[in-house]
């Protein structure tokens, strides 16, 4: 039988592990060096007869796993816009899985359900956002987007005299969803679950943001429910929808606005990039990402909606057995209210200490000296003879090409190869592309360096291509 005790040695053998592992990170290898299918076999087999010490059980895991472990951690990983985990976050989610608190209810869980509160008040405050919108910790930006859509779906058929908690959406009236031309496959996804089928693209212009007039048409164009999906932060350029034209057109249709800032929306909290998120308070939901840009541990997306009834209608349920807030649409509402699961981890509390650790002017920071890397990436690997820059850096996005697209895949297989850093091949606008996302808060001047000599040298091998 287990007991309290037995905690002790796993926990110093994984505590060991995890120091050994984050002391190697800056000089690791960033690619991993070996497969899932080689690993198949070392984790795999057989389910064994006898199971083994906690302890060891601990250690075979550290050793098996090693060679398979990609150093996302890296100030030198630019892959899939991938933040690294600050001290306090880290720190905090051990806390978090050792309490093991099931954070659905605040009357079961008051603790985490405060901090996760407090939390949202502080990613309003940061964003600029409506202080009086609800905000709900998902899994990532994807569910972050689908809890919004969600809201938005309940709402707009709601306002056209149909439940579709009750009645379903067999008849119901037909919603629009229109979307920029260059959006977020997660978007996509997101209706698809919705069953709000594939959305109406509107053109966008060249680093990929939303034609406000080719909205106003298409929205003109048709009739009934609508729902408009910003953008905040192209994937491959990093560029900002034109938010207070296009919310103004949506209103003229009377649509909800949904914005995906899955990385992007954190230029609202850095005086650096503030301009870039102007009228983004205006939209009525919004999806983030805090495992990106704020540098939490996985998993932690953010929804905030500022139509408190349609959030909580699309995602709540009740039950007897559960002891709800008292205070329902008026109080600060159940976690389990405002996003698509019941039992979850308290993920909200990484958010908590990052925040409380940084403080307004440590964001700032964080977010500009993204940016500032970003933007020195650029311009120097786009100074060596065969690159171009395609997109304008105006945040944390780099997309590069080097002469064709043979070239431009050659010089990305190069570099996973090389290890010295990780950046990613791409397609965008017809063309090959090497994408850098900058979302770690360690990367620094050195690794800038280091990351343009591997580029520089992966030239060198691919010329002639």
């Amino acid at each position: 039988m287990l007991r309290p005790d037995d905690y002790g040695a796993p926990l110093e053998r994984a505590a060991h592990h995890a120091r050994s592992w984050l002391a190697g990170v800056p000089e690791r290898h960033v690619a991993p060096r070996t497969t899932a299918d080689r690993l198949a076999e070392a984790f795999g087999g057989g389910l064994p007869e006898e199971g083994l010490d906690a302890a060891a059980t601990v250690d075979l895991l550290a050793a098996t796993a090693e060679p398979g472990l990609t150093a996302m951690a890296s100030g030198r990983f630019y892959g899939f816009v991938i933040g690294g985990t600050l001290p306090a976050a880290l720190a905090a989610d051990w806390l978090v899985s050792a309490w093991d608190q099931n954070t659905g209810l605040r009357f079961a869980t008051p603790s985490v359900a405060a901090a996760e509160e407090a939390a949202g008040r502080w990613v309003l405050e940061l964003l600029g956002l409506p202080s009086s919108s609800d905000v709900g910790f998902t899994t990532g930006a994807s569910m972050a987007n689908f809890a919004g859509l969600a809201a938005a779906r309940w709402r707009v058929l709601e306002q056209a005299g149909w439940d579709v908690n009750v009645r379903g959406l067999v008849g119901a009236p037909a919603v629009r969803v229109l979307v920029g031309a260059e959006r977020h496959d997660t978007i996509d996804m997101a209706l698809r679950f919705l069953g709000l089928g594939a959305p109406i693209p509107v053109a966008s212009d060249r680093q990929g943001r939303i034609d406000p007039e080719a909205l106003r048409g298409q929205l003109a164009a048709g009739e009934g429910p609508a729902i408009v999906c910003l953008q905040a932060g192209n994937l491959h350029s990093g560029a900002f929808d034109p938010f207070a034209e296009a919310i103004a057109a949506a209103r003229e249709h009377a649509a909800w606005v949904h914005v995906d800032g899955a990385f992007g929306l954190w230029a609202a909290a850095s005086s650096a990039t503030r301009r870039l998120t102007t009228g983004v308070a205006d939209a009525d939901s919004w999806g983030t990402d805090a495992h990106k840009n704020l540098n939490v541990p996985y998993d932690c997306g953010i929804v905030a909606c500022r139509d408190v009834v349609a959030l909580r209608s699309a995602l709540g349920m009740h039950g007897d057995y559960l002891m709800h807030d008292p205070h329902g649409d008026h109080g600060p509402g159940d976690p389990l209210e405002k996003v698509p699961e019941l039992s979850r981890r308290a993920r909200g509390v990484t958010v908590w200490a990052v925040l409380r650790s940084l403080g307004r002017a440590g964001v700032d920071a964080l977010v500009a000296g993204l940016v500032a890397h970003a933007q020195e990436l650029a311009r120097r690997i786009g100074e060596l003879p065969g690159a171009e820059v395609l997109n304008d850096v105006v945040f944390s996005q780099v997309s590069l090409a080097f002469g064709s697209d043979a070239r431009t895949r050659a010089v990305a297989d190069w570099l996973i190869e090389d290890g010295r850093v990780w950046m990613t091949a791409s397609r965008w606008q017809g063309r090959a592309v090497l994408r850098i996302s900058v979302a770690n808060w360690s990367t620094d001047s050195a690794d800038v360096e280091v990351s343009v000599a591997a580029v520089r040298d992966a030239l060198a091998a691919t010329e002639g291509l």
